[in-house]
């Protein structure tokens, strides 16, 4: 199927790794010229050759702390202007996991750590989509599309719990308010997700258990499990990019305002 994003500019944030370096390619891999952005000036660097070097299309780096509305702007601005456009708004960035301080009971989780946590990925993507939302009404058409987490519909996590629940309100309202720009706002849940980080630790709980990864994945992914999915398996990071893609093609027009879990159908699970 052609989703008809030959030639469309995406913006995504959180683009030097994991799930946003798989959007990134995918959507190279569709058509699109992408702009990644993160902290990490060297993972950045070494994710636009990577993806240019494998797609043929433009990957430019650009370093972004979210947490910097100038900067946000400052970048967004930056990235439409060397695009030559942006259609294309994809919120990814995140503190893997929620920051060590601001998991655990009620007790005892940092406040401070909670609230850096939220100011990353809830108002990073407030902020980023705020930046973008001119230029995509411009053109009457855009797409925004934000990764919360399977965390949101789950206990146990304070910080990844509201961090995500917040993006499931932030894109319900937002694609309210710009349906009738050809705006379309859609978020989704990715569950435990196989990236360079959790394809890691797959790896060294293997060794530890003197199994393969492929046999730790299967017990570990069952359905009798704490992590169990239906699928007995982890989602790979390329398919939330598969999913991303199309919610940002001309074919998912009629969805907007909607919230897909991408876990594999899990029940109870690790999230990311």
């Amino acid at each position: 199927m052609d989703f008809g994003l030959e030639g469309k500019k995406a913006f995504v944030g959180g683009g030097g790794r994991g799930i946003g370096k798989a959007i990134a390619r995918v959507l190279a891999q569709e058509g699109c010229d992408v702009v990644i952005s993160s902290r990490s000036v060297d993972q950045l660097e070494a994710a636009a050759k990577e993806i240019g070097d494998a797609t043929g299309r433009s990957i430019i780096p650009i370093p972004l702390d979210v947490t910097q509305t100038d900067q946000v702007n400052r970048v967004v601005a930056e990235a439409a202007e060397r695009l030559g456009g942006l259609h294309i708004m994809v919120n990814s960035a995140s503190l893997p996991g929620g920051s060590d301080n601001a998991v655990g009971y009620i007790e005892t989780v940092d406040e401070d750590a909670l609230l850096g946590d939220f100011d990353v990925k809830y108002v990073g993507a407030l902020r980023c989509s705020r930046a973008a939302i001119p230029l995509l009404k411009e053109q009457g058409w855009g797409r925004i599309v934000n990764i919360s987490g399977g965390n949101a519909r789950n206990a146990g996590n304070l910080s990844g719990g509201a961090r995500n629940v917040s993006l499931v309100h932030m894109t319900k309202t937002l694609s309210n308010d710009l349906g009738r720009y050809g705006i379309t706002v859609n978020c989704i849940h990715p569950g435990t997700t196989r990236t360079e980080r959790t394809a890691g630790m797959l790896e060294a709980r293997a060794a530890q258990l003197g199994l393969s990864p492929e046999a730790v994945e299967q017990q570990d992914f069952s359905p009798g499990s704490g992590r169990g999915n239906a699928i007995c398996r982890m989602v790979d990071a390329e398919e939330i990019g598969f999913l991303t893609a199309f919610l940002a093609s001309d074919k998912a027009w009629a969805i907007t305002g909607e919230v897909i879990a991408a876990g594999g159908g899990v029940g109870s699970a690790v999230f990311y």
